[in-house]
């Protein structure tokens, strides 16, 4: 016999509005109007005899049952729209969107993208760039590459790499000057800071014992190419990270203040995706060939001793 499901319209509304936690913001995308949502949502509540959502005056919120149940409806709609898409384009290449920040994808992945496409011809990489971290609740990309901590629930996160973090600048900077010696010497420069990372600055300070320098005394950047390139033309000192200036260093264009003062970074980069993407093949390949790129970047594969002082 055949199990009950719900009516489809009244699965998509759900959907959408526990994925946006707006019957608005769900009316906005299905092209209906809000009550056609909130009755679509109500049918399927009493089709299936439980309550889905708590109904506030500007807001909705899942109730525990309906937390349960979204990502249960989410993979289905993802399923379906894969399926789809392999029915009516089998000839067309399958596409992998992958969420990461902009530094990372102008100095490190994209360089290397070509290798991936002739390894694997079938598979089209999409790249979403962000200086924040992808919301999978809200977002449909299939995975991202991120530095933080494993901290969210339902997803698979696979270890890539850890950082180091180190000042940068010029050598046009000590052109007519002598190396510095303490850290507290940064104070006669400019010092730039990428806000969105802005603790990086201060985890460096920290663990070299400084206490009387501010980092966001200075130029503030959205992406740490915006601060490195401005670093290039002489116009003050930045933070480095790996894998982020191995290029500029090793041409000269850049310099490190403090060469035995680098310092592991707080968090590490993983390769991060949903649970129930965890079967899929684009993102098993991808995964794989990112690993293997990262193991042979001898850049970041070394292990090092930290500066703990």
């Amino acid at each position: 016999m055949r199990k009950k499901i719900p009516p489809l319209n009244s699965l998509r509304s759900f959907e959408a509005a526990a994925r946006h936690g707006s019957f608005k913001d769900a009316a906005d995308e299905l092209c209906v109007s809000v009550s056609a949502i909130s009755h679509q949502i109500k049918q399927l509540e009493q089709n299936i005899n439980v309550e889905l959502f708590f109904r506030k005056t500007r807001a909705v919120e899942l109730t525990k049952i309906g937390k349960q149940y979204y990502p249960i409806v989410r993979e289905a709609f993802d399923k379906l729209a894969d399926g789809t898409e392999l029915v009516l384009k089998p000839t067309q290449p399958d596409v992998l969107t992958i969420q990461l920040y902009s530094t990372f994808a102008i100095r490190w992945l994209i360089p290397r993208l070509p290798d991936f496409q002739a390894k694997h011809p079938t598979i089209s990489v999409r790249l979403n760039t962000s200086q924040f971290d992808v919301d999978f609740e809200q977002s449909d990309v299939d995975a991202c590459v991120m530095i933080g901590n494993k901290t969210a629930q339902g997803l698979h996160y696979s270890y890539l790499f850890s950082s180091e973090i180190f000042p940068v600048c010029s050598p046009k900077l000590f052109e007519n000057k002598a190396p510095l010696v303490h850290p507290e010497q940064l104070n006669e420069f400019t010092l730039m800071q990428v806000y969105p990372s802005k603790q990086d600055w201060y985890t460096w300070l920290e663990t070299v014992n400084c206490q009387n320098v501010d980092p966001e005394s200075g130029l503030q950047f959205d992406s740490y190419d915006h601060a490195i390139s401005t670093a290039i033309q002489g116009m003050g000192v930045t933070l480095g990270m790996q894998p982020y200036v191995s290029k500029e260093l090793s041409s000269g264009l850049l310099m490190e203040v403090f060469p035995q003062m680098r310092v592991k970074h707080h968090s590490e980069w993983y390769f991060v995706y949903r649970q129930e993407k965890t079967e899929q093949k684009k993102v098993q390949i991808f995964e794989s060939w990112l690993i293997e790129q990262i193991a042979a970047d001898e850049e970041l594969a070394p292990s090092r001793n930290y500066n703990r002082a």
